[in-house]
């Protein structure tokens, strides 16, 4: 069975949003000069290019994809071993914008995500995104058992409401 789990969109918030203006003026500008294309192609690029990770449960690889333009995944598969681990941990990723050039805007996005970790407690690759830790414990049993590998409970992890 495959399982495929949307991370994160690859230019964060602002560069998505920069490249939707930039594919809409980029299909406009195409009905005066064949350029609008190229722009159109590149706006299209920046604004729907998403993350994400696939799992193949059954014949146990997993793989960590860009997906361009959010339809062609891209990325290596992995083999999973018995030895390998999974586990929790609290992911913070913040962006930093600024509206007319001086008057900065930040947007912070904080979730729980299930990490593969290698037999030597190296982090691996994220694997699944999850918004409160019950769910997240619920689907870190789940892939556990389907994959037949070890969980690891990360020490400073709390229960979020």
């Amino acid at each position: 069975m495959i399982i495929k789990n949307k991370l994160d969109k690859t230019f964060g918030p602002f560069g998505s949003s920069t490249g939707f203006f930039i594919f809409l003026g980029g299909l406009i500008a195409t009905f005066y000069s064949w350029f609008g294309l190229v722009i159109a192609v590149v706006g299209a690029f920046a604004s729907f290019s998403t993350t994400s990770s696939i799992i193949d449960s059954d014949n146990k690889k997993i793989k960590f994809s860009d997906n361009f333009f959010g339809i062609i995944p891209v990325g290596k598969w992995i083999d999973i071993k018995p030895d390998m681990k999974l586990g929790l941990e609290q992911h913070h990723r913040g962006f930093m914008g600024y509206i007319r050039g001086t008057q900065p805007v930040s947007i912070h996005y904080k979730d729980i995500r299930i990490y593969l970790y290698s037999s030597d407690n190296k982090q691996i690759m994220p694997v699944i995104k999850c918004n409160s830790y019950q769910s997240c414990v619920k689907e870190l049993n789940t892939l556990s058992s389907q994959l037949g590998l070890a969980i690891i409970r990360i020490s400073f992890m709390r229960p979020q409401s």
